[in-house]
Parts: structure tokens; C-alpha cells; sequence
């Protein structure tokens, strides 16, 4: 018994010393979180693929997935309609980043040009194409869909502005946040 103690004390205090010697405390290791594997769509025919990086209005995250402009007429399941100008569609992606119900106005949506003039979504188009005008967006839910605008043949799109609703407590309406989509 004597033996394994007089070779356990030696070998603790080695381990301790070569420890405890350190200047730097040792650092925890990051676990990385989790990611969700989504996997890549298509774009449309004719259709630019915009790489802008996500924006936040409010409690609404946007993301602007694909831009087309210059479009003389579209089509849908029920009518095909000629523009007045020329059909721009934005593809996005939102997603609700609060713990409450989000709304999301498709009319509030504006496409700017590059002179300032803005321009807002085409009711028509929208119901041709069915996609949404308002809708509740729940509690960090996510929703891809498009927004159709008919601008003048002479306008040369290069922006969306959104806007979400304000979060609880701010004075006032949103002022929008841009995204660039040429």
C-alpha cells in the first residue's frame, strides 16, 4: 500500500504543476450552432439573381431574392394582362424575427428608380399572379413570394424600399430600409 501511494502523490503533483503553470486561462470551446439545409432553387428564365444581404425593418426580415423589369404583359392562371409601362417583379423572401404576429403589407412595398420616382405594387398584377396583399406573418415564420409593380417604360428600377410594421413602442411609422437590386 505504502508503494502506490509514494508513486501517486509524485505523478499528482507533476500534473497539477504542468497545469497550473498556464499564464492563459483555458478557453471554452464555441459549439456551433445548428443550420437549417435548404437547397437551392432555380431561378426563372430572364430572371437576375440578386446577392444582397438580408435587411431588418421593424420586427420583418427581408430578403430580396431575384429582380426582372421590362416585361410588356404577363400571364396567370386565369388572364393575361399587357402592362401600361412595363411589369417589374421582385422575388422575396420575409420572416417574422419576433415572438408576435407580424403584418405584411405588399402595398407599402416600394420600387424606387434610379431619378427618386418610387412606385407602388399593382393590385391587378398581384391578383393575376395571386400573391399576397396582406397577410399575418406568425411568430418567426418565414414566406417567399413575389411582389409585381408596372412602372413607365422610361423608369430604371434600382431599388426596393420595405417597410414593416413598427415594433411596440415606436414613435411613429418606418422610414423603410433599401435594398439594391442593380
Amino acid at each position: 500500500m505504502r508503494a502506490s501511494s509514494a508513486v501517486l502523490i509524485p505523478t499528482a503533483l507533476v500534473a497539477f504543476l504542468v497545469t497550473s503553470c498556464s499564464d492563459t486561462p483555458a478557453k471554452p470551446v464555441a459549439t456551433p450552432s445548428p443550420t437549417y439545409v435548404i437547397p437551392p432553387q432555380t431561378a426563372r428564365p430572364d430572371e437576375k439573381v440578386v446577392n444582397a444581404a438580408p435587411v431588418v425593418d421593424g420586427q420583418m426580415r427581408f430578403r430580396v431574392l431575384s429582380f426582372q423589369d421590362g416585361m410588356p404583359s404577363m400571364f396567370g392562371s386565369h388572364a393575361e394582362w399587357n402592362a401600361k409601362g412595363q411589369y417589374a417583379r421582385v422575388r422575396v423572401l420575409i420572416e417574422s424575427t419576433d415572438r408576435t404576429n407580424q403584418k405584411f403589407d405588399a402595398k407599402q412595398q416600394l420600387l424606387v428608380a434610379a431619378d427618386g420616382r418610387t412606385f407602388h405594387i399593382d393590385n391587378f398584377a398581384q391578383a393575376i399572379k395571386r400573391q399576397p396583399d396582406e397577410l399575418p406573418v406568425g411568430s418567426f415564420v418565414r414566406m417567399e413570394f413575389d411582389l409585381w409593380y408596372d412602372v413607365p417604360k422610361d423608369a430604371r428600377i434600382t431599388k426596393i424600399r420595405f417597410f414593416a410594421d413598427p415594433p411596440l413602442g415606436a414613435i411613429g411609422p418606418s422610414k423603410g430600409v433599401d435594398v439594391t437590386l442593380r
